[in-house]
Order: C-alpha cells, then sequence, then structure tokens
C-alpha cells in the first residue's frame, strides 16, 4: 500500500485554508524529496497555474505526460491539466490537440469536451463549437438549444459583415429552428431585412422579440420606429409605441414615447406621461427625461434649479449600467449576448427601475 507523505496533508491543509504560498512551499520541498508522487506534481502544477506562472505549470505537467511509469488515468488527467495550462498561455492549438486525444482515448472526455469547446468558442471556430456542443449533450443529457442558436447567430453575424445575406438568413433559420426564443435572431433578422430596404420584413422580425422574450422589447423599439418612419406611417408609431409601452414598455420605450408626445401634443403632456411612469417604476434616467420636460416650460428663476438637480443626478447615471448579467453581477452599458464575465450565454439582460 503506498504510503502518503505527512507533508502532502500538510500541503492539502494550506490549500483548504486558502494559502497557496505556503502550500506550494510544503509542495516544493516534497518533490524534492519524492519526485515520483504524481498527485503532488499535479497540485503543484494547478496551483502555478492559477498564480499566473503558467509556463512552470506547463513543465510539470510536461513532465508528467512525458512519464512511462504513470497509469493511463493519471496520464490522461496529467494531459487534461497541461491543455489547461496551453488554454491559460493562449497556445490554443496545443490545448485542441490534447484535448480531442482525450475524447478519442474517451478519457477524462466530457471535461475535455467542455474546454474543446471554449478553445473554439475562443477560436470563433462556430461550426466545430456546435459539433462538440451535440457530443456534450450526448453524454450528459442535457439541452445546448440555446447555447447552439448563439452559435448559428454569430455564422450569420459574420455572414452579414460580409455582405452575404441569402448566408445569413439561413443561418438565423437555423438559429430560430433549434430555438425558437431566440431573440439574437429575431434581432438579427430585422437589420438585415433594414440593410437591404425591407423594413415590412424587419419589423415583423422585431415584433417576434414581444413574444420570444418581452424583457428585450426596448431593444427593438427605436428599431421598429425608424421602420415605421421610412414606411412613412407616423400615427402607427404612436399607436405600436402606446401598445408596448403598456405591456410591456421599459425605460427606452418610455423615453422614446415621451419625445413623440412632447413634439406632437406638447411638453405639458409629455411630463405627465413620464410622471406617471415614474410612479410605477422609479428610474433615475427617467427623472432626467422629466427635467429634460420641466426644463422646457419652465420659468426663468426655475431653471438654474432644475440644472443642478440635473448635473447631479447626470453625475450619477453617467456611467450606470444599461445592462446585468443574472449569472454573476457584470454590469455595462453595451449590450453582450456572452456575458465577458463568465462567459454564459443570454446571461445579460437588460435593467430596469432604480438600477438605471
Amino acid at each position: 500500500m503506498f504510503n502518503l507523505s505527512p507533508h502532502y496533508f500538510e500541503g492539502l491543509n494550506y490549500l483548504l485554508n486558502e494559502q497557496p504560498d505556503k502550500a506550494i512551499e510544503v509542495f516544493v520541498k516534497m518533490v524534492e524529496v519524492d519526485s515520483e508522487t504524481v498527485e503532488t506534481h499535479l497540485a503543484l502544477g494547478s496551483l502555478f497555474r492559477q498564480r499566473g506562472e503558467v509556463d512552470r505549470a506547463i513543465r510539470i505537467h510536461q513532465n508528467l505526460v512525458a512519464r512511462t511509469t504513470l497509469s493511463l488515468d493519471q496520464r490522461a488527467q496529467a494531459m487534461l491539466e497541461l491543455g489547461r495550462d496551453y488554454m491559460s498561455a493562449g497556445v490554443l492549438d496545443r490545448a485542441e490537440a490534447l484535448f480531442k486525444e482525450l475524447v478519442e482515448l474517451d478519457l477524462h472526455s466530457l471535461r475535455a469536451l467542455e474546454f474543446l469547446n471554449t478553445v473554439y468558442e475562443t477560436e470563433k471556430e462556430w461550426e466545430d463549437a456546435i459539433l462538440t456542443a451535440r457530443q456534450i449533450e450526448t453524454k450528459t443529457g442535457a439541452r445546448w438549444n440555446d447555447v447552439i442558436a448563439h452559435y448559428f447567430c454569430e455564422m450569420a453575424t459574420e455572414a452579414k459583415e460580409a455582405c452575404d445575406y441569402d448566408g445569413a438568413r439561413r443561418y438565423i433559420r437555423n438559429a430560430l429552428a433549434i430555438d425558437e426564443h431566440c431573440v439574437r435572431a429575431s434581432i438579427l433578422e430585422g437589420n438585415i431585412e433594414r440593410t437591404i430596404g425591407n423594413c415590412r420584413a424587419a419589423l415583423l422580425a422585431f415584433e417576434r422579440v414581444e413574444t420570444q422574450d418581452p424583457g428585450y422589447v426596448d431593444e427593438v423599439i427605436t428599431l421598429m420606429y425608424e421602420c415605421y418612419c421610412e414606411l412613412n406611417k407616423p400615427d402607427r408609431v404612436l399607436d405600436n409605441l402606446r401598445e408596448k409601452h403598456g405591456q410591456n414598455g421599459g425605460l427606452k420605450t418610455t423615453l422614446l414615447l415621451a419625445d413623440l408626445i412632447q413634439a406632437r401634443r406638447g411638453s405639458a403632456d409629455a411630463a405627465v406621461f413620464v410622471e406617471a411612469y415614474l410612479q410605477k417604476q422609479p428610474s433615475l434616467k427617467g427623472v432626467l427625461k422629466y427635467i429634460e420636460i420641466e426644463r422646457s416650460q419652465a420659468k426663468e428663476s426655475a431653471l438654474a434649479r432644475l440644472d443642478t438637480i440635473a448635473k447631479v443626478i447626470g453625475r450619477i447615471v453617467e456611467r450606470s449600467p444599461w445592462y446585468k448579467c443574472t449569472h454573476c453581477g457584470f454590469s455595462g452599458q453595451k449590450m453582450h449576448w456572452q456575458c465577458p464575465s463568465c462567459k454564459i450565454w443570454s446571461g445579460v439582460k437588460p435593467l430596469q427601475g432604480l438600477e438605471i
């Protein structure tokens, strides 16, 4: 029976108590005494990678992979860790080769597939990412339809940028066939139709968003307004906005509708409209709009006070986010279909209320 050194447990204790520096000192001493302890090498390499010392982690794991005395499973684990080292170092081709070999050997294959999928996302190899996602589905039974729909949307975006609109439409159809609730696909479709001057088709795509996820209505409301203007249907603009606002409209819908009411019926009606919204859904950016409207009809003596209040609130909301990830809490002013922080797809959602 293999007897572990007491230093091994000492090092593990440091790890459990989140003292990696002391753990490394113990493991280094231990390796000098017993260089054949595979678990120690793996733990040490992992610690180096976590500390950002990827070159040292790579050397440790390369040495393990090269050993002929390791069991098949031990070597596979060392290969998995070496692949993670290469990912951290940005050497994605080597990481990909290691993970693919593990999948072929069916050793630690689920973890290897997950890391391989990350590699393909990073390299924007979307077709390979789809194949890998399907393999993960087979192994776990979990559905990846929503993620795969995003992969098709990525390919549609690339096709759109290359002015291959037929190809983009094809990818969008694939995305919607896999996930009928894919808001991103509908927005992409609407933007493509607008680009080629087909505003009626664009409106149909944008209107689909409300049934897919009402929380994203604000993301298309300005686009819909522009389409109606291009179709020379100003009355339909107001009717549609009122309908959207009454059902699922957020702050952007409110601000746009306030501008239209002010232009058509005057500042007094617009102020009443925004005030009613703020009573139901408090919002600092909404307050700024209210002050802006009030300023247009205020007496000279009140302008300075309104300007002071607007400047104070403006400083507060100037950098306030419009979006927040429901998974990790990342927030920002730009919409991301994949969270830049936790890499979850569809995790970033438009904010409502006091948060904006």
